[in-house]
């Protein structure tokens, strides 16, 4: 038998989301943990059952994303099934979204963001034999830097017997996420996130000027290339906060100073984060129909 007190818990994250829906004018979503293959058809049944509500459904989405990563064949499925039904998305950061998690950030119209709040790099996650999660970039780096020790001879006997023992298949498998993961970032970032940037603002020589297609292109790939670049980086976890990523020209929304909106977010999210971590729920959805 449930404890009362998570009835009561539900009920308060319930009246909470609804004000936060109030408050941004749109329906929220809220996705925590990793992100995984196989749970695309529960996102897609939770999304779905939202928008039955004709009468509440707003024409935008407000994600609310709390992950450590995971694989990013699943983030582009909740992509196509979030953009079939809402023509504006707008991601929420309350406190992290790392590795596919801000693949899954770049999809939207718009990124919040608190002063504390953290993306990560772009680093995609992928299943070893052994069933593990591991850092693609990481592995990538470290096969090819044995490579590299191989032809100037300098390559130990332990690295030759690591490196002989490689699942070429395995690696492709690697490279082939890395791949994924920069084009699905270039693709949304031109779609989505940069669909209203129509005239130059920052460079001096150019502002007021209209930005071609090309542009976007050359911006979005340059941001998907540092994202992605672990001698930048150092570490799949390394937290990217607000300026180091207004610094990549990525524009995103500080609501630190927004007293109301972040009084809504923070309330609604500590209930939630503490809620979940005494359940130990793995991965959490929360919608104003789902809990």
């Amino acid at each position: 038998m449930k404890p009362p007190v998570d009835d009561t818990i539900q009920f308060l994250l319930h009246e909470k989301i609804i004000a936060l829906e109030k408050h941004l004018d749109g329906d929220v979503f809220t996705y925590w943990g990793v992100i995984v293959d196989g749970n695309e058809n529960f996102v897609l049944k939770v999304i779905e059952e939202l928008i039955l509500e004709k009468k509440r459904k707003k024409k935008r989405l407000f994600v609310i994303l709390t992950t450590s990563g995971g694989s990013s064949i699943a983030v582009e499925r909740y992509v196509n099934i979030l953009r079939n039904h809402y023509s504006e998305i707008n991601f929420i950061i309350p406190d992290y979204a790392y590795s596919a998690g801000t693949i899954f950030c770049m999809s939207g119209d718009n990124i919040y963001m608190d002063y504390h709040s953290v993306l990560g790099p772009i680093d995609p996650q992928v299943q070893n034999k052994e069933g593990r999660w591991v850092a693609a970039l990481g592995y990538l780096d470290k096969v090819n830097e044995m490579i590299v020790k191989a032809q100037e001879n300098k390559l130990t006997k332990e690295e030759f017997l690591i490196l002989k023992d490689i699942d070429l298949a395995e690696l492709r498998e690697y490279e082939q996420a890395k791949d994924l993961t920069i084009d699905l970032l270039k693709k949304w970032l031109v779609k989505y996130k940069f669909k209203n940037w129509k005239t130059h603002n920052s460079n001096p020589e150019l502002i007021g000027q209209p930005v071609t297609d090309e542009e976007k292109r050359n911006r979005a790939e340059e941001i998907a290339l540092k994202l992605s670049d672990n001698k930048v980086w150092k570490s799949h976890g390394r937290p990217i906060n607000i300026e180091t990523l207004i610094e990549l020209q990525l524009k995103i929304i500080d609501y630190s100073k927004d007293a109301e909106k972040r009084n809504l977010i923070r309330s609604y999210y500590e209930l939630l984060s503490d809620y979940i971590i005494k359940n130990k729920f793995p991965i959490f959805v929360h919608t104003r129909k789902f809990i």
